[in-house]
């Protein structure tokens, strides 16, 4: 049931203008912050305050922006149908640094692109798919099983491979084959996944997948980011390739990888603080450790 009635969502978002749904969006994002949980908001706040050492007011600016942006992504989500019509979304999202990816699939080379919950995450994932760049998708399975079929089928709808977190081989497979490989970075990972890094410089463990595939697979790792633009669209930055060393210690060249795309995300971040998703707890596991 609940399958069909985000696709009934989708039908009536595709009746309306990108401007119209994401004013609704914004709406949507407002009311909604209303529910969070006041711990989590909190959270987010001191983090904020601590990363960028800004007043408690204009911490809680960025933590609801953060949070409102929410509702234009599931919006820009819903009209997938009608985003990819006439290369529409070719107007909507533009892109700097896309000659770094060209020239890997010119040459038939796979890669990871490492982003993050930054502004709307999904449409950067769409738009690169939409621009040539064969992308896969690493998505986290949804507990939820007809949102789960229901966004998967909307990805590839736009043109990505859909893979769930756990298909390592099928990752590797297809890098090889010269596919792209799309993993979202920077939420805090397992222990036995991450390394402690520095960022804002606050001891943090920090993913290790985009440099660890990277490696095995002598790929180059794209940083990418996507932020909003004055107009309402949105604007993609490709940075170039980092590519891993190939030492007789592996672990310190996936570390010194994993630092150089963490500095680039801290570098984002500052730039564009309302953009990216303050209301994850980033510094969960440092802290259970006693670290932080």
């Amino acid at each position: 049931m609940g399958y069909y009635l985000m696709k009934f969502f989708s039908w009536v978002a595709c009746r309306f203008s990108m401007e119209k749904c994401n004013s609704f969006g914004k709406v949507l994002g407002k009311l909604t912050w209303i529910v969070v949980p006041k711990k989590r908001k909190f959270m987010a706040y001191d983090n904020i305050i601590r990363c960028l050492g800004v007043d408690a007011g204009e911490a809680e600016r960025i933590a609801k922006a953060s949070w409102v942006q929410f509702g234009p992504m599931l919006m820009e989500v819903l009209r997938y149908p009608e985003l990819i019509k006439d290369d529409y979304i070719k107007k909507y999202v533009t892109i700097d640094g896309l000659e770094y990816l060209q020239e890997a699939i010119d040459n038939k080379q796979g890669a990871v692109i490492a982003t993050s919950h930054s502004d709307s995450w999904e449409l950067m994932g769409a738009a690169l798919a939409q621009y040539g760049v064969p992308l896969v998708g690493v998505a986290k399975k949804q507990k939820d099983s007809a949102m789960d079929r229901f966004i998967n089928e909307y990805r590839t709808l736009v043109g990505m491979h859909i893979t769930y977190t756990n298909g390592v081989r099928e990752m590797f497979k297809m890098i090889k084959e010269g596919w792209m490989i799309g993993l979202i970075t920077d939420q805090d990972p397992l222990w036995s996944d991450g390394v402690v890094l520095d960022f804002f410089n606050r001891k943090t463990n920090c993913f290790v997948g985009p440099a660890s595939i990277a490696r095995t697979q002598k790929a180059p790792i794209f940083h990418g980011q996507i932020v909003h633009r004055p107009d309402g669209g949105h604007h993609i930055t490709i940075y170039p390739p980092i590519f891993v060393d190939q030492t007789k210690d592996k672990k310190e060249d996936i570390k010194k990888a994993t630092q150089q795309i963490a500095n680039l995300l801290e570098n984002h971040i500052r730039t564009h603080p309302e953009d990216w998703f303050w209301l994850h707890d980033r510094w969960k596991s440092v802290r259970e450790k006693g670290l932080d």
